[in-house]
Protein backbone atom coordinates (compact mmCIF):
# COMPACT_ATOMS: atom_id res chain seq x y z
CA UNK A 1 0.00 0.00 0.00
CA UNK A 2 1.54 3.31 -1.10
CA UNK A 3 2.21 5.42 2.00
CA UNK A 4 0.00 8.46 1.53
CA UNK A 5 -1.29 10.93 4.15
CA UNK A 6 -4.94 10.44 3.20
CA UNK A 7 -5.83 7.32 5.21
CA UNK A 8 -6.83 6.48 8.77
CA UNK A 9 -6.32 3.15 10.53
CA UNK A 10 -9.67 1.83 9.31
CA UNK A 11 -8.59 2.42 5.72
CA UNK A 12 -5.30 0.63 6.30
CA UNK A 13 -7.00 -2.32 7.98
CA UNK A 14 -9.56 -2.53 5.16
CA UNK A 15 -6.84 -2.54 2.50
CA UNK A 16 -4.75 -5.14 4.31
CA UNK A 17 -7.78 -7.37 4.86
CA UNK A 18 -8.84 -7.19 1.24
CA UNK A 19 -5.29 -7.93 0.07
CA UNK A 20 -5.21 -10.99 2.29
CA UNK A 21 -8.59 -12.22 1.13
CA UNK A 22 -7.73 -11.76 -2.54
CA UNK A 23 -4.58 -13.82 -2.05
CA UNK A 24 -6.82 -16.71 -0.93
CA UNK A 25 -9.93 -16.15 -3.07
CA UNK A 26 -10.61 -18.95 -5.53
CA UNK A 27 -13.06 -17.17 -7.86
CA UNK A 28 -11.98 -17.80 -11.44
CA UNK A 29 -12.68 -15.47 -14.35
CA UNK A 30 -14.16 -16.89 -17.52
CA UNK A 31 -14.16 -14.39 -20.39
CA UNK A 32 -16.47 -16.76 -22.30
CA UNK A 33 -19.13 -16.26 -19.63
CA UNK A 34 -18.58 -12.85 -18.07
CA UNK A 35 -22.12 -12.82 -16.67
CA UNK A 36 -21.51 -15.92 -14.57
CA UNK A 37 -18.11 -14.63 -13.47
CA UNK A 38 -19.59 -11.34 -12.32
CA UNK A 39 -22.35 -13.08 -10.40
CA UNK A 40 -19.72 -15.27 -8.75
CA UNK A 41 -17.66 -12.24 -7.74
CA UNK A 42 -20.74 -10.47 -6.33
CA UNK A 43 -21.52 -13.55 -4.22
CA UNK A 44 -17.95 -13.88 -2.99
CA UNK A 45 -17.57 -10.18 -2.23
CA UNK A 46 -20.89 -10.15 -0.37
CA UNK A 47 -20.22 -13.31 1.63
CA UNK A 48 -16.92 -11.88 2.85
CA UNK A 49 -18.34 -8.44 3.70
CA UNK A 50 -16.57 -6.34 1.06
CA UNK A 51 -19.78 -5.04 -0.51
CA UNK A 52 -20.52 -3.30 2.79
CA UNK A 53 -18.26 -0.53 1.46
CA UNK A 54 -20.93 0.25 -1.16
CA UNK A 55 -23.71 1.31 1.24
CA UNK A 56 -24.09 3.63 4.26
CA UNK A 57 -23.80 2.22 7.76
CA UNK A 58 -27.54 2.38 8.50
CA UNK A 59 -28.06 -0.33 5.85
CA UNK A 60 -25.15 -2.60 6.73
CA UNK A 61 -22.30 -0.44 5.46
CA UNK A 62 -18.83 -0.07 6.91
CA UNK A 63 -19.13 3.65 7.70
CA UNK A 64 -21.96 6.05 8.40
CA UNK A 65 -21.77 7.48 4.86
CA UNK A 66 -20.21 6.34 1.60
CA UNK A 67 -16.46 6.71 1.99
CA UNK A 68 -14.73 7.43 -1.32
CA UNK A 69 -11.28 6.48 -0.07
CA UNK A 70 -12.56 3.03 0.90
CA UNK A 71 -14.20 2.63 -2.51
CA UNK A 72 -10.93 3.62 -4.19
CA UNK A 73 -8.85 1.26 -2.07
CA UNK A 74 -11.22 -1.58 -2.92
CA UNK A 75 -11.20 -0.90 -6.65
CA UNK A 76 -7.43 -0.56 -6.81
CA UNK A 77 -6.92 -3.94 -5.17
CA UNK A 78 -9.68 -5.74 -7.04
CA UNK A 79 -8.48 -4.43 -10.41
CA UNK A 80 -4.97 -5.60 -9.63
CA UNK A 81 -6.40 -9.12 -9.28
CA UNK A 82 -9.25 -9.16 -11.83
CA UNK A 83 -11.07 -6.70 -14.09
CA UNK A 84 -14.31 -8.62 -13.52
CA UNK A 85 -13.88 -8.47 -9.73
CA UNK A 86 -13.44 -4.71 -9.97
CA UNK A 87 -16.43 -4.45 -12.32
CA UNK A 88 -18.69 -6.44 -9.98
CA UNK A 89 -17.77 -4.28 -6.99
CA UNK A 90 -17.90 -0.98 -8.89
CA UNK A 91 -21.36 -1.59 -10.29
CA UNK A 92 -22.77 -2.44 -6.86
CA UNK A 93 -21.58 0.99 -5.77
CA UNK A 94 -22.38 3.03 -8.87
CA UNK A 95 -25.76 1.43 -9.44
CA UNK A 96 -26.95 1.94 -5.86
CA UNK A 97 -25.33 5.32 -5.11
CA UNK A 98 -28.29 7.40 -6.38
CA UNK A 99 -30.52 5.56 -3.90
CA UNK A 100 -27.95 5.93 -1.11
CA UNK A 101 -27.39 9.64 -1.80
CA UNK A 102 -30.86 10.83 -2.83
CA UNK A 103 -33.44 8.08 -2.20
CA UNK A 104 -36.04 8.36 0.52
CA UNK A 105 -36.00 6.06 3.53
CA UNK A 106 -38.37 3.55 1.94
CA UNK A 107 -36.25 3.16 -1.19
CA UNK A 108 -33.08 2.87 0.85
CA UNK A 109 -34.57 0.14 3.07
CA UNK A 110 -35.90 -1.69 0.03
CA UNK A 111 -32.63 -1.90 -1.90
CA UNK A 112 -29.48 -1.05 0.04
CA UNK A 113 -29.32 -4.01 2.47
CA UNK A 114 -29.65 -6.35 -0.50
CA UNK A 115 -26.88 -4.51 -2.35
CA UNK A 116 -24.58 -5.20 0.58
CA UNK A 117 -25.55 -8.86 0.89
CA UNK A 118 -25.33 -9.47 -2.86
CA UNK A 119 -28.98 -10.34 -3.41
CA UNK A 120 -29.55 -7.23 -5.54
CA UNK A 121 -27.20 -6.63 -8.48
CA UNK A 122 -27.45 -3.05 -9.71
CA UNK A 123 -26.98 -1.03 -12.89
CA UNK A 124 -26.68 2.68 -13.71
CA UNK A 125 -28.84 3.24 -16.80
CA UNK A 126 -27.80 6.68 -18.02
CA UNK A 127 -26.27 6.41 -21.52
CA UNK A 128 -28.15 6.35 -24.80
CA UNK A 129 -27.12 6.14 -28.43
CA UNK A 130 -27.00 9.94 -28.70
CA UNK A 131 -26.51 10.78 -25.03
CA UNK A 132 -23.25 9.55 -23.59
CA UNK A 133 -21.07 12.37 -22.33
CA UNK A 134 -23.91 14.79 -23.14
CA UNK A 135 -26.30 13.68 -20.41
CA UNK A 136 -28.64 16.60 -21.07
CA UNK A 137 -29.49 15.04 -24.47
CA UNK A 138 -31.29 12.04 -22.94
CA UNK A 139 -34.35 11.15 -25.00
CA UNK A 140 -35.95 8.41 -22.87
CA UNK A 141 -39.21 9.81 -21.51
CA UNK A 142 -41.22 9.22 -18.35
CA UNK A 143 -44.77 10.59 -18.27
CA UNK A 144 -46.83 10.81 -15.12
CA UNK A 145 -49.95 8.65 -15.13
CA UNK A 146 -51.79 8.76 -11.81
CA UNK A 147 -49.67 7.17 -9.10
CA UNK A 148 -47.07 5.94 -11.59
CA UNK A 149 -44.69 6.97 -14.35
CA UNK A 150 -44.68 5.29 -17.76
CA UNK A 151 -41.17 5.10 -19.21
CA UNK A 152 -40.35 4.66 -22.90
CA UNK A 153 -36.90 4.64 -24.46
CA UNK A 154 -33.73 2.69 -25.14
CA UNK A 155 -30.58 2.82 -23.06
CA UNK A 156 -27.30 1.47 -24.37
CA UNK A 157 -23.76 0.70 -23.16
CA UNK A 158 -25.37 -0.26 -19.86
CA UNK A 159 -23.11 -2.29 -17.61
CA UNK A 160 -24.92 -5.27 -16.06
CA UNK A 161 -27.68 -5.13 -18.68
CA UNK A 162 -29.39 -8.51 -18.48
CA UNK A 163 -27.71 -9.28 -15.14
CA UNK A 164 -29.01 -6.54 -12.85
CA UNK A 165 -31.97 -6.85 -10.49
CA UNK A 166 -32.24 -3.07 -10.19
CA UNK A 167 -31.73 -0.41 -12.85
CA UNK A 168 -31.42 3.25 -11.88
CA UNK A 169 -32.95 4.79 -14.99
CA UNK A 170 -32.62 8.42 -16.01
CA UNK A 171 -35.49 9.74 -18.13
CA UNK A 172 -36.98 13.01 -19.27
CA UNK A 173 -40.01 14.18 -17.30
CA UNK A 174 -39.98 17.82 -18.38
CA UNK A 175 -38.34 20.36 -20.65
CA UNK A 176 -35.39 19.68 -22.93
CA UNK A 177 -31.96 19.98 -21.40
CA UNK A 178 -30.55 19.16 -17.99
CA UNK A 179 -33.46 20.52 -15.94
CA UNK A 180 -36.01 18.12 -17.39
CA UNK A 181 -34.48 14.85 -16.16
CA UNK A 182 -35.55 12.58 -13.32
CA UNK A 183 -34.22 9.32 -11.88
CA UNK A 184 -36.14 6.11 -11.13
CA UNK A 185 -35.47 2.80 -9.40
CA UNK A 186 -36.74 0.19 -11.86
CA UNK A 187 -36.86 -3.47 -10.87
CA UNK A 188 -35.63 -5.75 -13.65
CA UNK A 189 -38.81 -7.82 -13.38
CA UNK A 190 -41.02 -4.80 -14.20
CA UNK A 191 -43.18 -5.39 -17.28
CA UNK A 192 -41.81 -3.44 -20.23
CA UNK A 193 -38.22 -3.50 -18.93
CA UNK A 194 -36.04 -5.91 -20.88
CA UNK A 195 -32.38 -6.25 -21.89
CA UNK A 196 -31.58 -5.71 -25.55
CA UNK A 197 -28.63 -6.51 -27.76
CA UNK A 198 -25.44 -7.48 -25.99
CA UNK A 199 -22.37 -5.31 -26.66
CA UNK A 200 -19.13 -7.29 -26.96
CA UNK A 201 -15.97 -5.48 -25.89
CA UNK A 202 -12.22 -6.17 -25.94
CA UNK A 203 -12.33 -6.76 -22.19
CA UNK A 204 -15.48 -8.84 -21.74
CA UNK A 205 -18.04 -7.86 -19.13
CA UNK A 206 -21.86 -7.67 -19.07
CA UNK A 207 -22.74 -4.73 -21.30
CA UNK A 208 -25.71 -4.09 -23.51
CA UNK A 209 -28.92 -2.24 -24.27
CA UNK A 210 -31.95 -1.82 -22.04
CA UNK A 211 -35.41 -1.44 -23.60
CA UNK A 212 -38.16 0.37 -21.70
CA UNK A 213 -41.50 0.03 -23.45
CA UNK A 214 -44.64 1.25 -21.71
CA UNK A 215 -42.75 0.44 -18.50
CA UNK A 216 -44.97 1.42 -15.58
CA UNK A 217 -43.06 2.37 -12.43
CA UNK A 218 -44.73 3.50 -9.16
CA UNK A 219 -44.20 7.19 -8.44
CA UNK A 220 -42.73 6.14 -5.09
CA UNK A 221 -39.78 4.67 -7.01
CA UNK A 222 -38.71 8.10 -8.25
CA UNK A 223 -35.35 9.00 -6.71
CA UNK A 224 -35.32 12.55 -5.40
CA UNK A 225 -37.62 15.26 -6.74
CA UNK A 226 -38.89 15.43 -10.29
CA UNK A 227 -36.32 17.33 -12.34
CA UNK A 228 -33.40 16.35 -10.09
CA UNK A 229 -32.08 13.68 -12.44
CA UNK A 230 -29.14 15.63 -13.82
CA UNK A 231 -28.05 16.69 -10.32
CA UNK A 232 -28.30 13.08 -9.13
CA UNK A 233 -26.27 11.77 -12.07
CA UNK A 234 -23.53 14.38 -11.66
CA UNK A 235 -23.30 13.92 -7.90
CA UNK A 236 -22.98 10.16 -8.36
CA UNK A 237 -20.26 10.54 -10.99
CA UNK A 238 -18.54 13.07 -8.73
CA UNK A 239 -18.02 10.22 -6.27
CA UNK A 240 -17.22 7.43 -8.69
CA UNK A 241 -14.92 9.16 -11.18
CA UNK A 242 -12.16 9.02 -8.59
CA UNK A 243 -12.74 5.29 -8.20
CA UNK A 244 -12.28 4.77 -11.95
CA UNK A 245 -8.84 6.29 -11.50
CA UNK A 246 -8.26 3.88 -8.62
CA UNK A 247 -9.12 0.90 -10.83
CA UNK A 248 -6.62 2.25 -13.36
CA UNK A 249 -4.01 2.29 -10.58
CA UNK A 250 -4.75 -1.37 -9.92
CA UNK A 251 -4.16 -2.34 -13.54
CA UNK A 252 -1.06 -0.16 -13.78
CA UNK A 253 0.39 -1.41 -10.50
CA UNK A 254 0.02 -5.02 -11.62
CA UNK A 255 1.59 -4.21 -15.00
CA UNK A 256 4.53 -2.52 -13.27
CA UNK A 257 5.06 -5.46 -10.90
CA UNK A 258 4.95 -7.97 -13.76
CA UNK A 259 7.39 -5.83 -15.76
CA UNK A 260 9.87 -5.54 -12.90
CA UNK A 261 9.85 -9.30 -12.35
CA UNK A 262 10.25 -9.95 -16.08
CA UNK A 263 13.06 -7.40 -16.47
CA UNK A 264 15.02 -9.02 -13.65
CA UNK A 265 14.63 -12.60 -14.90
CA UNK A 266 14.73 -12.21 -18.70
CA UNK A 267 18.23 -12.52 -20.15
CA UNK A 268 19.22 -10.50 -23.20
CA UNK A 269 22.73 -10.34 -24.66
CA UNK A 270 24.05 -12.27 -21.69
CA UNK A 271 22.60 -9.98 -19.01
CA UNK A 272 19.22 -9.32 -17.38
CA UNK A 273 16.87 -7.11 -19.40
CA UNK A 274 16.91 -4.80 -16.36
CA UNK A 275 20.58 -4.00 -17.00
CA UNK A 276 19.70 -2.06 -20.15
CA UNK A 277 19.33 1.68 -19.58
CA UNK A 278 16.32 1.84 -21.90
CA UNK A 279 14.59 -0.76 -19.76
CA UNK A 280 15.43 1.24 -16.64
CA UNK A 281 14.02 4.40 -18.23
CA UNK A 282 10.78 2.56 -19.06
CA UNK A 283 10.48 1.20 -15.51
CA UNK A 284 11.15 4.65 -14.06
CA UNK A 285 8.45 6.25 -16.23
CA UNK A 286 5.97 3.53 -15.24
CA UNK A 287 6.70 3.98 -11.53
CA UNK A 288 6.31 7.76 -11.78
CA UNK A 289 2.97 7.40 -13.58
CA UNK A 290 1.64 5.02 -10.93
CA UNK A 291 2.70 7.22 -8.01
CA UNK A 292 1.46 10.46 -9.61
CA UNK A 293 -1.89 8.85 -10.40
CA UNK A 294 -2.22 7.63 -6.82
CA UNK A 295 -1.61 11.09 -5.42
CA UNK A 296 -4.33 12.62 -7.61
CA UNK A 297 -6.85 9.83 -7.01
CA UNK A 298 -6.55 9.75 -3.25
CA UNK A 299 -6.39 13.53 -2.98
CA UNK A 300 -9.76 13.76 -4.76
CA UNK A 301 -11.22 11.02 -2.56
CA UNK A 302 -9.90 12.66 0.62
CA UNK A 303 -11.35 16.05 -0.32
CA UNK A 304 -14.76 14.49 -0.96
CA UNK A 305 -14.69 12.53 2.30
CA UNK A 306 -13.69 15.70 4.16
CA UNK A 307 -17.11 17.13 3.30
CA UNK A 308 -16.70 18.99 0.01
CA UNK A 309 -20.05 19.33 -1.75
CA UNK A 310 -18.45 18.97 -5.17
CA UNK A 311 -15.04 17.81 -6.31
CA UNK A 312 -15.60 18.15 -10.04
CA UNK A 313 -12.13 19.52 -10.77
CA UNK A 314 -10.27 17.10 -8.53
CA UNK A 315 -12.17 13.98 -9.56
CA UNK A 316 -11.98 14.87 -13.26
CA UNK A 317 -8.24 15.46 -12.99
CA UNK A 318 -7.74 12.19 -11.12
CA UNK A 319 -9.81 10.16 -13.56
CA UNK A 320 -8.18 11.75 -16.61
CA UNK A 321 -4.57 11.48 -15.46
CA UNK A 322 -4.75 8.07 -13.79
CA UNK A 323 -6.48 6.34 -16.71
CA UNK A 324 -4.19 7.88 -19.33
CA UNK A 325 -1.14 7.06 -17.19
CA UNK A 326 -2.33 3.48 -16.72
CA UNK A 327 -2.67 3.16 -20.49
CA UNK A 328 0.96 4.23 -20.86
CA UNK A 329 2.11 1.82 -18.16
CA UNK A 330 0.31 -1.17 -19.66
CA UNK A 331 1.58 -0.29 -23.14
CA UNK A 332 5.17 -0.16 -21.86
CA UNK A 333 4.64 -3.49 -20.11
CA UNK A 334 3.58 -5.12 -23.38
CA UNK A 335 6.65 -3.64 -25.09
CA UNK A 336 8.99 -4.98 -22.39
CA UNK A 337 7.50 -8.45 -22.71
CA UNK A 338 8.00 -8.44 -26.48
CA UNK A 339 6.20 -11.25 -28.33
CA UNK A 340 4.86 -12.60 -25.04
CA UNK A 341 3.20 -9.23 -24.44
CA UNK A 342 0.78 -9.71 -27.33
CA UNK A 343 0.15 -13.40 -26.65
CA UNK A 344 -3.33 -14.28 -25.49
CA UNK A 345 -3.26 -15.55 -21.93
CA UNK A 346 -0.34 -13.44 -20.73
CA UNK A 347 -1.18 -11.15 -17.81
CA UNK A 348 0.12 -7.99 -19.48
CA UNK A 349 -1.89 -8.75 -22.64
CA UNK A 350 -5.05 -8.94 -20.54
CA UNK A 351 -4.17 -5.75 -18.67
CA UNK A 352 -3.60 -3.94 -21.96
CA UNK A 353 -7.18 -4.81 -22.98
CA UNK A 354 -8.69 -4.25 -19.53
CA UNK A 355 -7.34 -0.74 -19.09
CA UNK A 356 -8.44 0.74 -22.41
CA UNK A 357 -12.12 1.34 -21.65
CA UNK A 358 -11.34 3.36 -18.52
CA UNK A 359 -10.31 6.33 -20.67
CA UNK A 360 -13.84 6.40 -22.12
CA UNK A 361 -16.56 5.44 -19.65
CA UNK A 362 -17.90 7.81 -16.97
CA UNK A 363 -16.69 10.66 -19.16
CA UNK A 364 -13.92 10.33 -21.74
CA UNK A 365 -10.52 11.91 -21.11
CA UNK A 366 -11.44 14.78 -23.40
CA UNK A 367 -14.53 15.54 -21.29
CA UNK A 368 -12.45 15.48 -18.12
CA UNK A 369 -10.03 17.99 -19.65
CA UNK A 370 -12.93 20.31 -20.43
CA UNK A 371 -14.15 20.04 -16.83
CA UNK A 372 -10.69 20.76 -15.43
CA UNK A 373 -10.17 23.70 -17.79
CA UNK A 374 -13.55 25.29 -17.02
CA UNK A 375 -13.13 24.88 -13.27
CA UNK A 376 -9.63 26.33 -13.44
CA UNK A 377 -10.66 29.30 -15.60
CA UNK A 378 -13.59 30.08 -13.30
CA UNK A 379 -11.49 29.97 -10.14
Amino acid sequence: MLELPFFDEEHRAFAAGLDGWLARADVLDDERDADASCRAWVRALAENGWLRACVPGLFGGLRAALDVRTLCLARERLARRSALADFAFAMQGLGSAPVALFGDAELQRRYLPNVANGRCITAFALSEQDAGSDVAAIATRARRDGDAYVIDGVKTWISNAGVADLYVVFARTGENGARGLSAFAVDAATRGCSPGKRVETISPHPLGALHLTNCRVPAARRIGAEGDGFKIAMATLDVFRSTVGAAALGFAGRALAESVEHAKSRKLFGAPLAALQMTQAAIAAMAADVDAGALLVYRAAWIKDAGAARVARESAMAKWFATEAAGRVCDRAVQLFGARGVTRGEIVERLYRDVRALRIYEGASEIQQIVVARQTLEA
